[in-house]
C-alpha cells in the first residue's frame, strides 16, 4: 500500500531537482564544451557534437549531484524529497539521465549529421552514462542522510 506510482516517482525526483544549482552546473557545462571545441580546433580536427554532449553531461551530473549533496537545506518538501533520492539512488538517476538524452538528441541529429536513429541512439548512450554516474555519486552521497527521531 505505501508503494510509490511513477508519478509520485517524478514528482519527488523533479522536487529534488529542484534544488540543484542550475548556474553553476550552466557555467560546468559551457565551461567544459568550450574547453572540448577549443581542444579540437588546436588538434585539427573539432568535432562539436562530442563538444557538446560532454558539455551537456557535465551540466546534468553538476544539476543532479547538487540536487541531493545538501539534504538538509531547502524548505519541507525538497529536504523530504532529497533524502528520498538518496535511498533510492537509481531510481532518481533516470530523470538527469533522460534530460540528459533529450537535450542530446538536438544536438547529435545537427551536428552529427547520422540520420533520425543514429542521433537517438547516440543521445540514448549518453543518456545511460549520465545515468550511470549520477547513481553512483547519489549512492556515494547517500550517507548523507541523518537518522530522524
Amino acid at each position: 500500500m505505501n508503494e510509490l506510482t511513477r508519478r509520485d516517482e517524478m514528482s519527488l525526483a523533479g522536487a529534488a531537482l529542484r534544488g540543484a544549482p542550475w548556474k553553476a552546473a550552466a557555467i560546468s557545462g559551457g565551461a567544459i564544451a568550450a574547453i572540448s571545441t577549443v581542444l579540437g580546433f588546436l588538434t585539427g580536427d573539432p568535432d562539436l557534437s562530442w563538444a557538446f554532449c560532454v558539455g551537456i553531461s557535465v551540466f546534468s551530473l553538476v544539476a543532479a549531484v547538487g540536487a541531493v549533496s545538501k539534504p538538509t537545506v531547502g524548505d519541507r518538501v525538497t529536504r523530504q524529497a532529497r533524502v528520498w533520492s538518496l535511498r533510492h539512488p537509481w531510481r532518481f538517476s533516470l530523470y538527469p539521465g533522460a534530460g540528459a538524452a533529450v537535450l542530446m538528441y538536438p544536438v547529435q541529429l545537427v551536428f552529427d549529421q547520422e540520420g533520425v536513429f543514429g542521433a537517438a541512439w547516440d543521445a540514448l548512450w549518453g543518456g545511460a552514462v549520465v545515468y550511470v554516474l549520477s547513481g553512483l555519486m547519489t549512492l556515494a552521497l547517500k550517507g548523507r542522510i541523518r537518522p530522524t527521531g
